[in-house]
């Protein structure tokens, strides 16, 4: 019996001694009066046992044929084996005509061994920052590396846009790593799609932020070093936060847990396997149908993006920008190549020690500026001093690797040896 029945053995027998009234009984265990005088005769004739409800123990009208279920977890270890019950619910419902809820598919993916459920661990409390008012206010991008195509492409980094109002993936991109040529790359993308938003919410990454501590000159001038990235967004007018922590960020971190989680189960089932056609799938296909699903209505209707002015050169704007000063026989190095300047003018004398901004465009061509005036130049003499190219790393991928221990034969090893037991024999020696 459950507790529930065996509270009314006290009140049937109340009700048998009449010392309560059957409708004093019915308020007290929320029944009507007539159900109170069924359990009462059954009670009367059975005893305890009349209380316990007689579909105890019985299948369910409503319950699923075990037929159904064993068809439905076929499918899943079929087409969706490491799918969640949520997402494999959606899958199965939309294509396979399946008609049962989330839970019972569940409880049958756990029986079957094809889902583990989570422990809940105890979370760290943050404070919670209210949403912005308005789409466009605030946009929060980041850059998560993953496997992306599983096994069958390299692992790549995705690029996502994220409304802090509503929640809606705004653009996307997949590129390489997280860089400054392919933040300009989808950032040029997001502001010919959508215009010009009043902030990116970003994290402290060193293509963002500049994070070393700030020279005498930075002092005096009571200024901060800029990355190209914010430079190039100061040049737009659009503001750059950077977060303290991964949670300040939750909404753009939460949806790459998703996207991570759906996103490269879509891929697979679309068999795609490169960069260029999975962007493609992510603006066309799968950004509709993900904001029809997860996003909330803004609190007001208003989009703060700006259209892009004729001022907003974007093709200069993301640019890698630098000062290099000019020498007296009017040359400038950048990046182990010398260039000559050829100034056209009165420019000949007044570029002497004179500083110029040097602009490196997307495909590696070199321009110099000198008050916004471009002076010609040709490369004079190339690669100064022939250094390694650095491999690209991200910050993001790094993880220490195991340590190497040379071998007993190494050379390092056996210079080591030798000298320990010439200091041992000598040692020896002195001892007699």
């Amino acid at each position: 019996m459950s507790a529930k029945e065996v509270d009314r053995i006290t009140v049937m027998d109340n009700l048998l001694t009449k010392r309560v009234k059957q409708r004093h009984a019915a308020a007290q265990l929320g029944l009507s009066v007539r159900q109170i005088q069924r359990l009462v005769r059954r009670y009367r004739e059975q005893g305890a046992s009349g209380l316990i409800h007689k579909n105890r123990g019985r299948v369910s009208n409503r319950a699923i044929n075990g037929q159904e279920k064993d068809r439905v977890i076929e499918l899943v270890r079929k087409h969706y084996v490491d799918f969640g019950p949520t997402f494999a619910h959606e899958k199965l419902v939309a294509h396979h005509g399946v008609t049962f809820g989330i839970d019972t598919l569940r409880k049958e993916m756990i029986t079957s061994g094809l889902w583990v459920p989570k422990k809940r661990k105890q979370e760290v409390i943050h404070l919670y920052r209210n949403r912005r008012a308005c789409v466009g206010e605030l946009i929060q991008l980041d850059g998560s590396p993953h496997a992306w195509f599983e096994n069958r492409a390299p692992s790549c980094t995705l690029v996502a846009f994220i409304d802090d109002a509503t929640s809606n993936i705004m653009d996307g991109e997949f590129v390489d790593y997280e860089g400054t040529w392919t933040l300009f790359e989808a950032g040029e993308h997001y502001l010919l799609t959508h215009g010009k938003p009043l902030a990116f919410y970003v994290d402290k990454h060193s293509t963002f932020k500049i994070n070393r501590q700030a020279t005498v000159e930075e002092e005096l001038k009571d200024t901060q070093a800029q990355s190209q990235f914010a430079r190039a967004m100061d040049n737009l007018d659009i503001e750059v936060i950077f977060a303290n922590s991964p949670e300040a960020k939750g909404r753009v971190e939460r949806l790459f847990e998703t996207l991570q989680d759906r996103l490269v189960k879509e891929l697979r089932l679309a068999g795609i396997s490169t960069k260029k056609e999975a962007t493609r799938f992510l603006r066309e296909v799968y950004i509709p149908s993900h904001n029809v699903r997860f996003s909330v209505a803004p609190k007001d209707p208003a989009n703060l993006h700006r259209p892009l002015s004729p001022a907003d050169d974007l093709s200069r704007i993301f640019t890698i920008q630098s000062k290099r000063l000019v020498s007296k026989v009017l040359t400038v190095q950048y990046k182990n190549t010398r260039y000559q300047l050829v100034p056209e003018g009165g420019y000949r004398y007044t570029l002497k020690n004179a500083p110029v901004l040097v602009e490196e465009h997307r495909d590696g061509t070199v321009v110099f500026r000198y008050h916004d005036t471009i002076i010609p130049a040709t490369v004079q003499l190339s690669m100064v001093h022939n250094h390694p190219k650095p491999q690209v790393v991200s910050s993001k991928e790094f993880s220490e690797g195991k340590v190497r221990i040379p071998s007993l034969n190494h050379p390092w090893r056996r210079v080591f040896y030798a000298t320990q037991v010439q200091k041992l024999d000598s040692v020896m020696t002195q001892d007699g």
